[in-house]
């Protein structure tokens, strides 16, 4: 009887050894500067398990998300909602959820891309390696999750901007 008992406890620790092993670590983020704000816990719950394939991951950080493994994309909630600027182009993604969300690109770090949700307070940040996965697939993946954010701005383009009247010689 002890012999059994004993041979059952050993396949349950190898067993759950070779489940633990078979788990990614956990990923060390810092979160952001507003990342306690509740409007980020709405975002929080609303990421996807996976995004083009790659499954969601633990973090250590409060609203934070990473897919991959390696990983592939990392999401802050909580960051710094970007002032008005012409350096970063500005590009709309349509939400299922019904409205845009509109992103400020920079891609100076290329291959590596940073997108910042422009207009939305508190602000998104998603880091997204473009030779692993497409941006546009992540941010089509977590708009719903970001377009729960308070709106308070939108991109303009050359056509939304009202031209001032040329004075007179």
């Amino acid at each position: 009887m002890r012999i059994r008992a004993a041979i059952a406890a050993a396949l349950t620790v190898a067993g759950a050894v070779s489940v633990l092993a078979a788990c990614s670590p956990v990923v060390a983020m810092d979160p952001a500067e507003a990342a306690a704000d509740p409007a980020c816990a709405a975002v929080t719950v609303r990421l996807p398990d996976e995004i083009a394939g790659f499954a969601k991951r633990e973090t250590n950080a409060q609203a934070t998300g990473a897919w991959g493994d390696p990983t592939v994309a990392l999401l802050h909630c909580g960051v710094e909602t970007p002032a008005p600027t012409s350096d970063l182009p500005c590009v709309s993604v349509p939400s299922d959820a019904g409205a845009s969300v509109d992103w400020l690109v920079d891609d100076a770090e290329d291959p590596v891309f940073k997108f910042t949700a422009y207009g939305r307070s508190p602000s998104v940040s998603v880091v997204v390696d473009y030779s692993k996965v497409s941006g546009t697939d992540v941010l089509e993946a977590i708009d719903q999750a970001v377009a729960t954010l308070p709106q308070v701005g939108a991109c303009v383009g050359i056509d939304d901007v009202v031209p001032t009247a040329t004075p007179a010689p």
